[in-house]
């Protein structure tokens, strides 16, 4: 016994080295590293945790919480969801996405809400700030206050919009507990986060929240992009009454931050009997903050190696091995994680292959300007709102003729160049003389000109470039061509 023990030593000094050694391969990796979070909503107690407390600019997910201080005052009874409220030239001024509102337009708290979860608008969020804390600047502070009461000491706001600005910092361990703090605080409201689509005039906007209506259970909460930030997202669902919260922060992509966050939900509600032999994590509000700075990921998102700019509206599947880049890392490989659709029995589908299906289909929320309406009041505001769509305000000639815009001209994170912007969205096919005949088109072309009727329609109907920065100004074309279809929203 007395031999073994030199060997037995030896050995033990080399299981600890090996885990330090582990340990340091585990620490908080460089700008191209991933947040990643999973709590239980109701405890709080944390089921996985990767650079969780690293500080990470926000992007939209800011507005979960400008959505929390505007309800928290319609809940105490400093205004309501009717409560009219107007667009500022502040407010109108912000860079997409937004709902592009002329300054003066009034609508209701409860419609600005909506268009701000739903569409991202950033120029909602503005105008929301402006009406609960009288201006920018007065409702940061408020954010501020409650972030600090909330316990997220790695948070701090500039704006409610999360466009890029110096001091807007957050972590998916802050991220988490504001979460839960909306679902604790605020049941009654939290419907504002899971609205699967709106409807404003003709135009229907999804939820850039891919799980929604996808993952089962999904039922919350907002995404974000800047090129600093990479792809973000706070993700819960609710299985068999157990609620969890994901969140992804630094994703690849569009798609990437849904799967990931899928994943790490499935992880959660698949954890068997065993979960009592795996290390306790704590609770979110215990872990430990990191000091340093955010990562900055503005040559990964937006560097010229991407076909084309990158924003919120990003649909693309990033694919790796099966699944999407970096997600093996996060959940031990998507061949684990697959899914049983609509409740049905086989087949299975992994994340990436359910995030690729169609939404389930649900009924767009109708929004609309002015004050609160039912019934044929209603219809008439949404249906003045589409005439309004339909003719837009006329342009001059010099602003149909769009300048092609260089490398020089292109948005930098969300600050897009108005100027750049208002030519290029001018940038449009000239008009069909009152005949209906196109007088570029020779006979028997009736099929192509219905054809670039219908691009005009469909792009009409589109809605704006989503989340914090605005995707490249399409290449405007001669003027016998249908405009460019714009890139689906995600």
């Amino acid at each position: 016994m007395h031999a073994l023990r030199p060997l037995l030593r030896k050995s033990l000094f080399n299981l600890f080295a090996a885990t330090l050694a582990c340990a340091a391969s585990l620490a908080p990796r460089a700008a191209s590293a991933e947040a990643l979070l999973l709590i239980e909503a109701d405890t709080g107690k944390v089921l996985q945790a990767e650079n969780a407390t690293i500080p990470w600019y926000p992007a939209s997910v800011t507005k979960i919480m400008t959505a929390y201080v505007t309800l928290k005052a319609v809940k105490d009874g400093k205004l309501t969801l009717d409560t009219l409220i107007t667009v500022s030239p502040t407010a109108a001024s912000q860079s997409p996405s937004k709902m592009g509102f002329r300054p003066g337009t009034q609508l209701t708290v409860d419609n600005a809400l909506k268009m701000m979860m739903v569409k991202s608008a950033n120029d909602m969020a503005v105008v929301l700030a402006e009406g609960v804390g009288g201006s920018i600047d007065g409702f940061s502070a408020m954010m501020n206050d409650t972030a600090q009461r909330l316990g997220m000491t790695q948070t701090s706001y500039v704006n409610p919009n999360g466009l890029p600005a110096d001091g807007q910092i957050t972590s998916a361990r802050d991220l988490g507990i504001l979460a839960r703090s909306f679902l604790r605080d605020l049941p009654e409201y939290e419907y504002f986060v899971h609205i699967p689509a709106i409807r404003f005039g003709k135009r229907v906007t999804g939820n850039f929240n891919k799980l929604i209506g996808r993952y089962p259970g999904a039922d919350g909460f907002k995404t974000g992009f800047i090129c600093a930030s990479g792809y973000n997202l706070v993700a819960s669902a609710t299985r068999n009454g157990r609620r969890l919260i994901a969140v992804v922060l630094g994703a690849n992509s569009g798609t990437a931050r849904a799967v990931k966050a899928a994943q790490l939900l499935e992880r959660g509600f698949s954890q068997d009997n065993l979960t009592w032999l795996r290390p306790s994590l704590g609770t979110v509000e215990k872990l430990v903050p990191v000091d340093a700075s955010p990562p900055n990921l503005r040559e990964d998102m937006c560097g010229g190696h991407r076909k084309r700019p990158a924003s919120d509206d990003d649909d693309a599947l990033i694919a790796t091995n099966g699944g999407t880049s970096g997600s093996a890392s996060a959940t031990g490989g998507e061949a684990q994680v697959t899914f049983f659709t609509a409740g049905l029995q086989p087949p299975l589908m992994k994340a990436s292959e359910l995030m690729a299906t169609a939404a389930a289909a649900a009924e767009p929320v109708l929004v609309y300007t002015g004050p609160t309406r039912t019934g044929t009041a209603l219809i008439a505001a949404v249906a003045a709102d589409a005439d309004q769509q339909a003719t837009p305000k006329s342009r001059g000639k010099k602003s149909r003729v769009a300048k092609k815009p260089d490398a020089a001209d292109k948005p930098k994170d969300a600050k897009t160049d108005a100027k750049t912007e208002a030519k290029t969205a001018a940038a449009k096919p000239v008009a069909k003389p009152a005949d209906g005949k196109s007088a570029a088109k020779p006979a028997g072309t009736k099929h192509a000109a219905a054809k670039s009727d219908s691009a005009k329609s469909d792009a009409a109907a589109k809605p704006a470039a989503s989340g914090d920065q605005a995707p490249k100004p399409a290449k405007p074309k001669a003027a016998t061509k249908p405009a460019a279809k714009p890139a689906n929203n995600s």
